[in-house]
């Protein structure tokens, strides 16, 4: 697994690839526990196919210019519910949200809202499984793994980008 930092609105960002897909994403620099040799830097050359379509695509849609993503991606753990919450996160249409009872719903156990939450914090590829397209009842922004100024910035991102295309 190669892990690739890229710049963004919302601070470094991490992405790691497998040579096939996306493997897993990251707020943040990955630390020490990577070997510095197989994680390059912001403004680095991509090391593959994969690698370098998946930075294109986070610039792109960072720029408000790639509302979908279609790199390839591979989960290796989960649960079956965790893994039903992170295909039904990538269902949900870019600028628009679903609170966590929604979902819960809408995977046939309405009482499940509190684990679609758990199974948001679990999502290995946050921004390309869009988990903070989830939100609180009421449209309550609660819980990201990335810190809730995050979420709102890639809330507003997506919003703004939505809103220009619907007027144009």
């Amino acid at each position: 697994m190669r892990w690739t930092v890229l710049d963004s609105p919302i601070g470094e960002f991490s992405v790691a690839t497998d040579g096939t897909a996306v493997c897993a994403t990251h707020f943040g620099r990955i630390g020490s526990a990577v070997d510095a040799a197989a994680t390059s830097q912001p403004g680095a050359e991509p090391a593959d196919e994969v690698d370098a379509r998946v930075v294109a695509e986070l610039r792109a849609y960072f720029a408000g210019e790639l509302t979908e993503f279609t790199v390839p991606l591979v989960v290796r753990q989960g649960s079956e519910f965790e893994r039903a919450v992170w295909r039904e996160m990538t269902r949900i249409p870019y600028g628009e949200t679903l609170t966590y009872g929604e979902v819960a719903r809408t995977l046939g156990d309405p009482g499940a809202a509190r684990a679609v939450g758990v199974a948001c914090n679990r999502n290995p590829i946050p921004v390309i499984v869009p988990c903070h397209r989830i939100v609180g009842a009421g449209g309550k922004l609660v819980g990201f793994g990335g810190g809730l100024p995050r979420k709102v910035t890639l809330l507003e991102l997506e919003a703004g980008v939505a809103l220009r295309r619907a007027w144009s």
